[in-house]
């Protein structure tokens, strides 16, 4: 999808279809504001404290913790240590395709949310492992089974008013058409 097009159609899920929040109506748009995080240099990381709190946005996904079991490892030792997840002793096992628990969790934080609520790097990925949907106990296990990808941001932000005043300048006669069948 080129930027264009999902700019246009996220813009439209997010102020439409976006079940947290109820649609924008035509007689908001006067006083909305706009933001929209472009996000670039994707990198996966090999641990989940291998990023920069402010600058990295974080991306995670792990396996559901109820289908991991834990082996002991060659020293039969399952004490948590400073591994990194790809020297975890844990094995995915199977459900059945009737089992309404989801293998695999996921979720996402921008650059600016650990900051903005004042997190450590463990505090920034534990609440997205709740995020994710995990409600049980968070253990140095499941954050060593998240694989992460971090990412970067550049943000731009505009109000109703200097949007209209740009397209305006260009194309003046679709714009006020529009602004009056919106009124």
């Amino acid at each position: 999808m080129d930027l264009k097009s999902g700019l246009q159609e996220y813009a439209l899920i997010s102020a439409l279809n976006d079940s947290r929040f109820r649609p924008i109506q035509s007689h908001e748009l006067s006083k909305l504001e706009c933001g929209v995080s472009l996000l670039t240099d994707f990198q996966d990381v090999p641990t989940y404290l291998d990023w920069n709190v402010g600058q990295h946005g974080i991306y995670i996904s792990f396996p559901h913790p109820s289908t991991l079991v834990v082996m002991p490892s060659s020293s039969g030792d399952t004490t948590p240590s400073s591994a990194s997840s790809s020297n975890l002793n844990l094995v995915s096992t199977r459900r059945s395709r009737t089992s309404r628990i989801k293998e695999s969790l996921t979720a996402t934080y921008l650059p600016d949310v650990a900051p903005a609520q004042g997190w450590t790097k463990t505090e920034a990925v534990d609440s997205a492992i709740r995020k994710a949907g995990w409600d049980g106990k968070i253990t140095e296990e499941i954050r060593r089974s998240v694989k992460m990808r971090t990412y970067e941001s550049k943000k731009a932000e505009v109000t109703w008013d200097e949007y209209w005043a740009w397209r305006l300048s260009k194309d003046p006669a679709s714009s006020s058409a529009l602004y009056g069948a919106m009124g």
